[in-house]
């Protein structure tokens, strides 16, 4: 493999940890997107590392289908959230927030670190067939390099004051950042009171695409106002992956 193309891998993998580094990297400007010939019908064609989002039988976002699944008595998922300071990334796809160190979850004694979150519209994940108004990705990393991504699904509703403080202060122009100043980002406010769960494994859903990712979708969403929603979709009007086939794979839930 190429100098060029170890480069270009590496930022896509830490992509959803480090934004900052691949978007803004160089000036590099997006290669991938949501629709046309960048589309998520052509990733695996656009990179060698992008092979996955093809070849991989374990991929994300999926429909949760919950006929077929029986609550089980897993370990709670214990936030361990504080407000911070922290800085707004526009990397060209998403909006991403990426916090001050220490916020962190514990699954079954097990620790995983927020690196950052970020929104989709629609959301990626659905429930029966039905996509929420938009979701949040809170996206966490262990000790040995393993992401546990929670999943929290909005919809249309109340005003969520911390995403109207995160949109008062969006940068100006895409692939830029924003260090907030004068403010604290609490990411607990993103959650809503029940926080029972869907788990499976799955992937990164943007290139490359890479699986070992275990999923945590919240049962119940959170909400946002329309306006909230339409501030969102002027900057990014669509920007959730088409769903992926389970192929085998088991769905749990929490009690």
């Amino acid at each position: 493999m190429t100098e060029r193309r170890v480069c270009r891998s590496l930022l896509a993998l830490v992509a959803l940890v480090c934004p900052a580094a691949t978007a803004l990297a160089a000036g590099a400007a997006p290669h991938w997107s949501y629709g046309g010939h960048g589309g998520p019908a052509h990733w695996a064609s656009l990179e060698p590392e992008f092979a996955g989002c093809k070849t991989g039988h374990a991929q994300s976002p999926i429909d949760i289908r919950t006929k077929a699944i029986q609550g089980e008595p897993l370990p709670a998922i214990e936030f361990a959230y504080k407000p911070g300071a922290a800085k707004i990334v526009d990397n060209g796809h998403t909006i991403q927030v990426v916090p001050a160190a220490g916020d962190a979850i514990t699954i079954g004694g097990h620790r995983y670190e927020l690196q950052q979150f970020h929104f989709h519209k629609p959301s990626e994940e659905s429930i029966d067939g039905k996509r929420r108004d938009m979701v949040v990705h809170l996206v966490h990393k262990d000790d040995a390099g393993k992401l546990a991504v929670v999943a929290v699904l909005l919809k249309a509703g109340d005003t969520n004051p911390v995403i109207a403080a995160l949109w008062s202060n969006l940068p100006v122009h895409k692939e830029a950042e924003v260090e907030l100043q004068g403010m604290q980002i609490d990411p607990a406010d993103l959650l809503p009171r029940d926080r029972s769960y869907y788990t499976f494994a799955g992937s990164l859903t943007t290139p490359p695409c890479s699986e070992g990712v275990t999923w945590y979708v919240l049962k119940s969403p959170s909400q946002l106002s329309t306006g909230e929603i339409a501030r969102f979709g002027k900057a990014y009007p669509m920007n959730a992956r088409p769903l992926q086939p389970l192929n085998g794979r088991v769905v749990r839930a929490s009690q």
